[in-house]
């Protein structure tokens, strides 16, 4: 039996997505490509905008033309918070939320024996159970998820009603499964999780005092914490990456508003002052440092006076690039009681202007760099007759491939950065 797989979202979706399956490979079937003809499509969702759910559609419209009698499980975030809307799209077999999709291989084995369609979304949030999980493809660099769920209610965000509330396993069982990450030959882990910063909090533990014990496996040789809140990346956490062995020079810390006015609208948990000293923080102890920031275009009150704030507030800010999501209501969040809503053709048109400051941004910090030595990690993809990896600030960087580069994959070498590359330009 052949199985395939399509993961949308985030670095945590992708995480999952590989653990699922390996559990597949272990019973004895065979991973092919999603664009193939499989016996089982597998297709993990999101649900943190609109233009997600509408690839998750076209996914299974793709599965069901490979393969029209293929069985078609559709799992994760959309599939908890919209599994009536899933099972009216025509060749869709198995449905389930984020508090049974761990248990995939035992309902297919079921819808086998018996083909009778199965719908669980039971809320995660009855079900506490954590599943440490970490992706297998590259064994340059993996996933690692750390935590699950979020307790934050952010008014633009359906995620804490797809994943429940915050929780995690212990810091020893983290760390053991880390050792099994390690034993695989990854050199690089991205720790994920849904609000990553809370680790812990179900147990009396902390992130920093994770990240310590981390350190210490010396098979690891680099750790990228994922996204983080910034009230919860705390100086103690930027002064240990500073002086760490292992963790890099690079954050990734949503901003979604540059505006007090927009931020209090959304329920986040700090200003655009708080934000803007932490960014110093860590440019004053990792001057290379990479930060990236997510941003949302058009969440309500976002008037043009108001949005040329956002862009001096942005374009004041030490980052290195954005990632700019263009809002869109999600059902049952609080923001659909707000009044202020901006218009579709404005958010997009903020979303293109947030876009271009971001692109302004990073050519600005990879040229920063130019002339500088960085420790690389190279990876086996192979595009052009050149090999590439990545930076620790994370500037992916290329060289040309030779007979002797098989030997630089997964392995980490001093490299000046006179080419490197930016989108699909290269900066000399």
């Amino acid at each position: 039996m052949t199985i395939a797989a399509h993961t949308l979202g985030c670095k945590l979706n992708f995480a999952e997505t590989s653990d699922i399956i390996s559990r597949f490979i272990n019973a004895g079937w065979q991973q092919v490509d999603f664009n193939d003809t499989a016996d089982l499509y597998v297709i993990n969702t999101c649900t943190v905008t609109a233009i997600a759910e509408k690839k998750c559609r076209n996914a299974i419209r793709q599965a069901t033309s490979a393969n029209p009698d293929a069985i078609v499980a559709v799992i994760g975030c959309f599939a908890q918070n919209a599994p009536t809307e899933i099972a009216g799209i025509q060749g869709v077999d198995i449905i389930l939320g984020n508090g049974q999709k761990h248990h995939l291989l035992e309902y297919v084995e079921r819808f086998i024996a018996d083909r009778h369609n199965v719908s669980n979304s039971e809320l995660p949030s009855t079900n506490p159970e954590f599943h440490l999980a970490f992706s297998h493809a590259d064994r340059t660099r993996t996933f690692f998820k750390i935590q699950d769920g979020c307790d934050y209610f952010c008014t633009y965000c359906a995620i804490p009603f797809a994943r429940g509330r915050s929780r995690s396993a212990t810091i020893d069982e983290t760390v053991a499964m880390a050792r099994k990450i390690a034993a695989s030959g990854a050199k690089e882990v991205v720790l994920t999780g849904v609000n990553t910063g809370t680790f812990g909090i179900n147990n009396g533990e902390t992130l920093l005092q994770l990240t310590q014990q981390l350190d210490k496996i010396e098979e690891i040789e680099r750790y990228r914490i994922s996204s983080i809140e910034p009230n919860l990346l705390t100086n103690d956490i930027v002064d240990f990456v500073a002086s760490s062995r292992a963790f890099l020079p690079h954050f990734h810390i949503p901003l979604q508003a540059g505006s007090d006015k927009i931020l209090s609208l959304m329920h986040r948990r700090y200003n655009t002052d708080f934000y803007h000293r932490l960014l110093e923080k860590i440019k004053h102890v990792m001057p290379d440092a990479c930060i990236a920031a997510d941003i949302m275009a058009g969440f309500n009150g976002e008037t043009e006076d108001e949005f040329e704030k956002v862009k001096q507030f942005v374009e004041s800010l030490p980052i290195s690039y954005l990632h700019v999501f263009t809002f869109s209501e999600r059902p049952n969040t609080a923001v659909l009681k707000l009044d202020g809503r901006i218009a579709v053709h404005q958010r997009r048109e903020h979303s293109r202007q947030l876009q271009a400051i971001s692109d302004l941004k990073k050519q600005q910090f990879y040229k920063s760099q130019q002339g500088r030595s960085r420790r690389v990690l190279w990876e086996s993809t192979v595009k052009e007759n050149m090999i590439y990896g990545f930076t620790d600030n994370y500037i992916r960087v290329r060289q040309p491939f030779t007979p002797q580069s098989k030997q630089l994959v997964n392995t980490t070498t001093e490299f000046l950065l006179n080419h490197f590359i930016a989108s699909d330009e290269v900066f000399e």
